[in-house]
């Protein structure tokens, strides 16, 4: 059930966002509604700034503000819980009372979610390229970034050694 649980994007008051946030966390708290409503959330960025002394100062600052995130399924009784809540204006969508969810790329492109790459190849192993313009061309994994979603490969073109940047599913091991 909790499978077909998607985001929906809220819109509130300027300023509202935090206070939204806690109001419906503590609402599906004090419900039960857990199994309904399974996650809140205020897409944050971290920002360096240097001041005119030259002093740097890093601060998380709200990447749409005036936007909540929340992970729910949709019904006439989740759409009243979060209608009512003060400081927000309304659902995104078509209409106010028809929220359209996000696709699972939009999810992602937005930072809300992870995607869960397993990666079952390591440096030195023979990978063939999956897509691309050098599709199905052959190399040796150089280095594997996880965290940035990328993996080095020496590819031979032209009778020269070049390093490639992937993403890591865009390669798949060779079998011996």
């Amino acid at each position: 059930m909790a499978d077909a649980a998607k985001w929906y994007v809220i819109h509130t008051y300027s300023g509202y966002e935090n206070t939204v946030k806690a109001t419906i966390e503590k609402t599906v708290e004090s419900r039960h509604l857990q199994d309904v409503i399974l996650a809140v959330s205020i897409p944050m960025e971290t920002v360096t700034e240097i001041t005119e002394s030259g002093v740097s100062k890093t601060f998380d600052r709200k990447v749409y503000p005036g936007y909540v995130l929340v992970k729910m399924l949709y019904s006439d009784d989740t759409w009243h819980i979060i209608k009512n809540v003060r400081g927000v204006t309304g659902f995104v969508g078509t209409s106010s009372n028809d929220p359209t969810p996000l696709s699972e790329d939009e999810v992602y492109q937005m930072g809300v979610e992870k995607r869960e790459i397993v990666v079952n190849y390591s440096v030195g192993d023979t990978v063939r390229i999956l897509d691309g313009p050098l599709s199905s061309f052959t190399g040796t994994v150089e280095s594997i970034e996880v965290e940035n979603n990328a993996v080095n490969v020496i590819v031979s073109m032209f009778g020269r050694e070049t390093s490639v940047e992937f993403e890591l599913d865009q390669v798949e091991v060779v079998s011996p």
